[in-house]
Order: C-alpha cells, then sequence, then structure tokens
C-alpha cells in the first residue's frame, strides 16, 4: 500500500499573484528540529521567495517557527534555506529568471511517501491587476455555472 504525500503549506497567494508557467520538485536542506516542526504542521510561507545565488538556490522569508520540546540547537525561524536541485536545472533556472518579468516561488511544502520534506517551486510571471480582476471574473461565473447546474439538476 502506498502512501500519499502530505502536504504542510501551500502558497495561495501565489496562485492569485502569479502566472505559473512551469513547476519543479526541490529538497530543501532542514535540521532535526525543523523537520519535527513541519511534522506539526507548523509552516508559513506567504511573502516567499526563490533567489539563485552561487549556483544554488536559495529560499527566504519561510517562517518554520522552533520545535517546542527542542533545546539550544533549533535554528532562527526565519533563516534562509538551501533548495537542492540538479545543476542542470538550476542553471535553466537561473538562465529564465534573467528574462524581465520571471521570478521563482514555491508553491508548496510537503512530505513524500518516504518522508523527506519537499518544495514544489515554480518559474513564474507576475500578474498585472487587469489579469488579476480577469482572473476573478472567470473564477465568479464558473462558480455561478456551477451553482445553477447544480439547481437544475434538482
Amino acid at each position: 500500500m502506498k502512501k500519499e504525500e502530505k502536504t504542510i503549506a501551500k502558497n495561495r497567494r501565489a496562485f492569485h499573484d502569479y502566472e505559473i508557467l512551469e513547476t519543479w520538485e526541490a529538497g530543501i536542506e532542514l535540521t532535526g528540529t525543523e523537520v519535527r516542526s513541519l511534522r506539526d504542521n507548523h509552516c508559513q510561507l506567504t511573502d516567499c521567495f526563490v533567489l539563485v545565488r552561487g549556483g544554488e538556490l536559495w529560499l527566504n522569508n519561510v517562517h518554520i517557527p522552533p520545535f517546542a520540546q527542542g533545546n539550544l540547537a533549533n535554528p532562527d525561524p526565519d533563516r534562509k534555506r538551501r533548495l537542492l536541485m540538479h545543476k542542470r536545472q538550476i542553471r535553466y533556472l537561473e538562465e529564465k529568471v534573467r528574462e524581465k518579468g520571471l521570478a521563482i516561488v514555491p508553491l508548496k511544502l510537503y512530505f513524500k511517501d518516504n518522508g523527506l520534506v519537499k518544495v514544489e517551486v515554480a518559474l513564474a510571471r507576475g500578474k498585472k491587476l487587469y489579469d488579476k480582476r480577469e482572473s476573478m471574473k472567470e473564477r465568479d461565473s464558473k462558480r455561478d455555472i456551477e451553482r445553477a447546474m447544480k439547481e437544475r439538476s434538482r
């Protein structure tokens, strides 16, 4: 029997602020107490972003609170964390980010079926205000259509 992946945190704002072009799965370098804190579903992905520095990917502004039963070895909750990906993927992302308007944003943090913590990162283009309004109108119209179909089928 295969276990499902367990989602820890999602970055819902990323889908509102960005147009998602491509997604990848990346490992994340964590300490033991951070993993234990994540097992208690403590994580905050809002306003986080990924930077390429020195051929490595760094995850910034992710808040993982200290583990409650941890000791003095608890790291800083807002520290930069290194993401683990293949070199050619990092080079590809670095090349794409140099283009105007593209960014790397984390979408969700989750446990794989083997117990490893993974981050889903995406190459995204920022939406303009009118794009955001357009997607909100689209979502509202889909909701109205679904509601009407449900009423009709009764």
